[in-house]
């Protein structure tokens, strides 16, 4: 594995904090399962999900690179990234202006955990159905964001390794953290970190999307960009400034005020809790 170049590391830092992302989410169901219901349920469920993880990657990757050529690669998998990108980024945005509700472990943790509770006893193979069926969805429907991030950047970017890397680090550093907290890692900067996972994805999505495009001239060999990988960080800033602008323009208005205050202090408590 080698970090030689500024593309590597930008590649690393996305992985990491998108998986640090959906670990923690994951983490969290996880925990609500073990706290209420049965711990052996819920790592069994895990263990499960991350089997099915692996020969999904396998699969996949082996996919992708066998049937597809460069440019053909950058194009498919630029055009993913970058809806996959644009649609974290929405979300951040709606957040960022106050028009969407927070992500809030701990809130996400008190609903699964009173889902566990009230849910029926159920064994299957000595093992709570519950606890073992919500971890085994949960990590690996998280888990799959992951994967297709580690293999788009991966392959992309030619640093399998990298990406493979990162991911890894991001789930160990979570799992310790949550294991020390004995709860759900509400400090985690969550949102700040989405809105940052959406800027980098919308960015490389962008990027290798338009590389991609040389799939449709003669040689069908990838396009340039002017300065090659330092052209990442100019498409960085637009897409920076592009959320920037987005949020400030639909930023919930201050709603304190004599006249609004008025009109029904209902709403007002509704928009300041959404913020």
């Amino acid at each position: 594995m080698t970090m030689g170049t500024g593309a590597d590391w930008a590649l690393a830092v996305a992985v990491f904090f998108a998986a640090v992302v959906e670990v923690v989410e994951a983490t969290t169901i996880v925990m609500a399962m073990g706290m209420t219901r049965s711990w052996r349920s819920a790592i069994v469920g895990t263990l499960t999900a991350l089997v099915g993880l692996v020969i999904f990657t396998a699969v996949a990757g082996y996919a992708l690179v066998n049937w597809l050529p460069e440019a053909a690669l950058q194009l498919a998998i630029g055009g993913l990234l970058l809806i996959f990108g644009l649609q974290w980024l929405r979300k951040a945005i709606l957040r960022s202006s106050g028009r969407k509700g927070l992500h809030d472990e701990a809130e996400i943790f008190a609903k699964q955990s009173a889902a566990a509770r009230s849910a029926d006893s159920r064994s299957m193979f000595g093992l709570d159905y519950f606890a073992f069926v919500v971890s085994l969805k949960g990590v690996f429907l998280e888990g799959v964001e992951v994967v297709f991030i580690v293999i788009t950047f991966g392959l992309n970017a030619h640093n399998m390794p990298v990406a493979v890397t990162a991911s890894v680090v991001a789930a160990v550093i979570v799992l310790v953290v949550a294991v020390a907290a004995h709860g759900p890692l509400t400090r985690v900067p969550e949102n700040t970190l989405k809105y940052g996972v959406a800027v980098l994805l919308s960015t490389f999505g962008s990027f290798w999307l338009v590389e991609g495009l040389g799939i449709f001239r003669t040689g069908r060999s990838p396009l340039g960009w002017p300065g090659g990988n330092i052209a990442l960080i100019v498409v960085l800033a637009g897409w920076l400034v592009l959320a920037q602008v987005l949020t400030r323009a639909l930023r919930v208005p201050d709603t304190h005020g004599p006249a609004l205050a008025a009109a029904g202090s209902g709403t007002v408590a509704a928009e300041e809790v959404n913020r």
